[in-house]
């Protein structure tokens, strides 16, 4: 169930991408499983269908969903976390003291730390 926060800042097509997104990634979303009409959703959640379109759109080019006429939007092959790359986040969450960390500045460490150790081109 996708719930929406509209006195968030983040803006409601985010919310909706990103609990989609997670739901793709920890596999609890199949591949091949259906997600709702973009206008089911819609009306589902009371906002505009064209923000839960740009969520799904943003959710292909991520390369989590597939859209076509015929079948509608669905989890795309291999979108999911393999099991030992959920075991490994699952184990560093568990570490984080989430009492002295946001979930922002953890995020922001390890884009840090991603950007970093990539090779300069």
């Amino acid at each position: 169930m996708i719930a929406i926060d509209l006195a968030s800042a983040i803006p409601v097509f985010e919310q909706i991408r990103v609990q989609i997104a997670g739901e793709i990634r920890s596999g609890r979303l199949p591949e091949g499983a259906r997600l709702p009409s973009v206008r089911q959703l819609a009306a589902d959640l009371g906002i505009a269908p064209g923000t839960v379109a740009k969520s799904f759109s943003t959710l292909e080019l991520e390369g989590l969903v597939t859209t076509s006429r015929a079948s509608g939007t669905r989890v795309a092959p291999d979108a999911a976390l393999d099991d030992a790359t959920r075991t490994s986040v699952r184990q560093f969450v568990h570490t984080i003291d989430r009492r002295t960390l946001s979930l922002d500045s953890l995020l922001s460490a390890v884009r840090a730390e991603w950007d970093a150790s990539r090779p300069l081109p």
